[in-house]
């Protein structure tokens, strides 16, 4: 099969890479993907759902399991379809993160109209993984393919003391096998299995039209966290080393920065692409509440993109300054997280485009499409 390095055919009028204090965007180089549409009249294309119940086998009763919200979804293409996973929440719990999460499945022709199943297809189980993902249950999935058809699932198992970055993986997006934590059999930092951690985003790249799971290095390669941007490398794909620094520290590649819209948190979103660029990695950039960028809302999440170095996946060669997808819609500003967000998971290239998938308030999925053969602005900066 050919390996194909995508070309990123921008916008004309985009993000610049420096702080602005106007309120145009100006030309950049040609390495920002972009700018995502709307589709019109499309938006949300999941919401909660009152009608479908599902037997929980832990709490031994039928529960309407996706009726509170559903969000942060991760996405794939079977064929001549799109899959997306998305995150839904019951209401057993009164706020964010004291709810129960499960993980359910929507197919589409077109990218923008779904058929839901009636059942999640993954979920806390009676299985060796109770321990890490019960209560709180399975949230905010990033899903890529190996170039066998094998894919790979990252996800955050929370069980409301530790959350972790648990590892699936499935031929059919229906049946799962849980690995438990990518980080359990770690040598270089044994106890960051038990610290706080998650959003992964392996790289990929495009072979024949297909994106798939490609290594650097000799290595597969993934981004995580949300505090700071960092690294891990693996040989199977299950078993994941983090990157350190020379004093034996977890090496941050980039982190918040003060006056910015990503100035509380960056957490990686969908898989990375290998481009002919670099390594571009998607990311959600948390406002601060004090110290962040006073154009925009505190606390809002938007969404940015960092470009690393190909052959030191390390090295930030470019950062955006400004989020090129922001909260805008009503959608995206009203839900259980009032503050606004859009929060990316998902990306697929599909029929020569690229369909990113979002979370919307952390109540609803919302989904932009780039056509690099028709590109449009990115977000406009607020008036």
């Amino acid at each position: 099969m050919t390996k194909v390095l995508i070309k990123i055919y921008s916008a004309g009028l985009c993000l610049v890479l420096t702080a602005c204090g106007t309120q145009q965007h100006k030309l950049h180089q040609n390495w920002i993907m972009g700018g995502f549409e709307r589709p019109k009249d499309v938006n949300p294309v999941i919401a909660p759902d009152t009608s479908t119940r599902f037997y929980d086998p832990i709490r031994k009763v039928s529960i309407p399991w996706e009726d509170n919200d559903t969000f942060n979804p991760a996405a794939a293409v079977i064929g001549d379809s799109i899959y997306v996973i998305y995150r839904a929440e019951d209401k057993t719990g009164k706020k964010i993160g004291h709810r129960t999460s499960r993980l359910g499945l929507a197919v589409s022709a077109d990218g923008l109209h779904f058929k839901r199943f009636g059942a999640p297809v993954f979920f806390p189980d009676i299985d060796n993984q109770r321990v890490n993902e019960w209560p709180g249950g399975t949230e905010d999935p990033r899903i890529a393919q190996t170039e066998d058809g094998n894919f790979i699932m990252f996800y955050t198992q929370w069980n409301r003391e530790v959350p972790r970055l648990g590892v699936a993986t499935s031929r059919d997006l229906k049946k799962w096998i849980k690995h438990g934590p990518i980080f359990r059999n770690s040598k270089k930092l044994p106890d960051l299995v038990n610290t706080a951690h998650k959003s992964a985003s392996i790289v990929t790249k495009l072979v024949g039209g297909r994106q798939v799971i490609t290594k650097v290095n000799g290595k597969y390669w993934l981004y995580w966290g949300e505090h700071g941007v960092y690294g891990a490398s693996s040989d199977n794909l299950i078993d994941w080393e983090p990157i350190l620094d020379n004093n034996g520290k977890l090496k941050a590649f980039i982190t918040p920065r003060k006056g910015y819209f990503d100035s509380a948190l960056t957490e990686c979103g969908p898989p990375a692409i290998m481009t002919e660029n670099g390594i571009l990695l998607f990311y959600n950039g948390k406002n601060h509440s004090e110290n962040g960028d006073l154009r925009f809302n505190k606390n809002t999440y938007s969404a940015g993109q960092v470009l690393f170095d190909s052959h030191d996946p390390t090295k930030v060669l470019a950062r955006m300054d400004t989020p090129f997808l922001r909260p805008m819609e009503a959608f995206e500003k009203s839900g259980q997280y009032v503050d606004g967000t859009v929060f990316i998971e998902g990306l697929v290239y599909f029929k020569q485009k690229w369909f990113l998938y979002y979370g919307c308030a952390d109540s609803r999925v919302g989904v932009a499409v780039f056509d690099p053969q028709k590109p449009t602005k990115l977000d406009p900066l607020p008036e």
